[in-house]
C-alpha cells in the first residue's frame, strides 16, 4: 500500500460517519481512527513493534488530523513459543471476572477454543477476549488491571 492510498483512505474516513477502519494485506496491517473532540487521534502499536511509520494529514472540514500506524512483517517482533492471543484493542485487562474471583486461566490450564481468557475494558464496556486455539497456557503476559495496547501479546498457548 502506497502513502498517497493510505492519505487517501484518511481522507475518506474523515468525509464518512465512521470513526474507525481496520486494514489488513498480508503482513501488513492499517488502523485508522478519528476523535472530533480532541483534533488528533493516535493508534499506538504493540511496544514490541519497533518499525512503524506515521503519517499525519490535515483534514478539510474540520482542521483536525487523524494519525495511522503502519506495519509491516515481523520485523523487531518478538517470538514466543506457541500460538500467541493479543489485545484486539486498547483498554484495561482484567484477568478475572471480579476482583474475589479466581482467574479465568493460570499458566498450565488446558483451553478451550472460544474460551474466555480476560476481560479488556474499553470506554466502560467490558469485551471478553476468547481463545483462538486450544491448548495449554504457556504464558500469561500482561498483570491484572495492566494497561494494553491493540495488538499487545496477552497469552501464549502452545
Amino acid at each position: 500500500m502506497t502513502v498517497e492510498e493510505i492519505k487517501d483512505l484518511i481522507q475518506a474516513l474523515d468525509a464518512s460517519d465512521i470513526s474507525m477502519l481496520k486494514y489488513k494485506d498480508g503482513d501488513a496491517s492499517l488502523c485508522l481512527a478519528k476523535k472530533e473532540s480532541s483534533g488528533v487521534v493516535t493508534m499506538p502499536m504493540p511496544p514490541a513493534v519497533q518499525t512503524a511509520a506515521a503519517i499525519s494529514v490535515p483534514t478539510t472540514e474540520t482542521g483536525s488530523n487523524i494519525k495511522a500506524s503502519v506495519t509491516s512483517g515481523n520485523a523487531g517482533k518478538e517470538q514466543y513459543d506457541g500460538n500467541v492471543v493479543v489485545s484486539p484493542l486498547v483498554g484495561t485487562a482484567y484477568m478475572a471476572p471480579s476482583e474475589d474471583s479466581e482467574p479465568f486461566v493460570k499458566v498450565g490450564d488446558i483451553v478451550k477454543k472460544g474460551q474466555t481468557l480476560a476481560i479488556v475494558e474499553a470506554m466502560k464496556l467490558m469485551n471478553e477476549i476468547e481463545s483462538d486455539y486450544d491448548g495449554v497456557v504457556t504464558e500469561i503476559l500482561v498483570a491484572n488491571e495492566e494497561t494494553v495496547e491493540y495488538g499487545q501479546p496477552l497469552f501464549v498457548i502452545k
